[in-house]
């Protein structure tokens, strides 16, 4: 048994419910001889993982659904040595080398090095390149993407790049000039609805009106979630009527926690309690980006106007101090430093006025 995201993912160009006039420029250049370096970028939740799935199949046919699992292991200059899981059929390779931090130049020079230098395996494959696609390529560093960027030159003949971002604010300029950018927007909430009615109708149910606005308010824009976040309010209400709540996920609850402990009380002893609170929220592999930018949101939520902008940008700050740094929790916990010293003389300017 799958869940519903996985189960009526669409496996073809034809099959996607929204951004049609994409899919339709997607199909032209698979059928075209001449296929580029792409980078997909967009939120996470629009379908680009799907889309390129989707292009590959119109590239392979059916034959690039047989996957399989691989943990390749490489090794450092210092004999260290790497394991990363890479996903792989006989067309293309998939793997996410921002996972391994600072050593993601030795993963993309070992792996793109040995696919580029082997020819494709079947002979009546419709094109004669093979594929790599890069995860999170707005997450490698920029040693990596200067790497990225030579082997892209050189083995052009038997290797194509499709690489996966939320932004390309953070990808160099050289690799996004060799590139073709396709943006895949967020699906608005008509488009979301669609998609919701569409899966409702497959599990032969009816979505009232009234559940359906509920799951896309709260999902953001983000489809995925939208469609876990239906199947567990399926599972907990069949009928889906009444007044619907739609639950959020423990780590959201925990982060809004964290928010009311910051505002409650500035001391050092707070600051360490809210150390142990961020360490099991990233123990549980919630990513630091996420848990930054939400505890900034609930803070946001909670505070004076005055205060909101520099909630911003001490968040902005250490976000970026985050992605230039290797340790994440020094830089989460500099940045609720950061909001208790803020608050507090606050507070207190607050006070002082009020004995004036």
């Amino acid at each position: 048994m799958s869940l519903w995201v996985d189960k009526y993912r669409p496996r073809t160009l034809n099959d996607l419910d929204y951004h049609q006039e994409l899919s339709s420029r997607l199909k032209s250049l698979a059928a075209s001889g001449d296929f580029p370096h792409i980078l997909f970028y967009g939120p996470s939740g629009a379908g680009k993982k799907t889309r390129i799935m989707a292009t590959l199949r119109e590239l392979y046919g059916p034959g690039v659904e047989k996957l399989r699992i691989d943990q390749r292991v490489f090794v450092t200059p210092s004999n260290r040595k790497l394991d990363v899981n890479v996903v792989q059929s006989n067309y293309h390779i998939e793997l996410t080398p921002s996972d391994v931090g600072m050593y993601d130049r030795v993963v993309i020079q070992d792996i793109l090095k040995e696919i580029a230098q082997t020819q494709q395996v079947d002979l009546n494959a419709k094109q004669k390149f093979k594929v790599v696609i890069i995860n999170e390529a707005d997450a490698l560093t920029r040693d990596a993407q200067a790497a990225l960027r030579r082997t892209m030159e050189k083995y052009m003949n038997n290797m194509r790049l499709i690489m996966c971002a939320s932004s390309t604010s953070k990808i160099i300029a050289p690799i996004r000039s060799r590139c073709l950018l396709v943006r895949v927007a967020a699906p608005t909430d008509d488009e979301m609805s669609k998609v919701l009615h569409h899966v409702a109708k497959k599990e032969r149910f009816s979505l009232p009106d009234s559940a359906s606005d509920a799951i896309i308010a709260s999902s953001d824009g983000n489809l995925r979630k939208a469609l876990l976040v239906f199947e567990a309010m399926r599972m907990q209400r069949p009928d889906m009527q009444g007044d619907i709540d739609v639950a959020k996920p423990d780590w959201e609850t925990y982060c809004a926690k964290v928010a009311d402990l910051i505002l409650q009380e500035q001391s050092p002893q707070r600051l360490l309690d809210v150390r142990a609170k961020i360490y099991e929220l990233l123990s549980h592999c919630i990513p630091p980006a996420v848990v930054l930018k939400t505890i900034a949101g609930n803070l946001v939520d909670k505070v004076d106007d005055v205060l909101k902008p520099q909630i911003v940008h001490w968040a902005a700050h250490y976000e970026l101090r985050m992605r230039q740094g290797s340790k994440m929790i020094f830089h989460i916990e500099a940045f609720i430093a950061k909001i208790m010293s803020v608050y507090k003389n606050y507070t207190l300017m607050g006070l002082a006025d009020e004995y004036e």
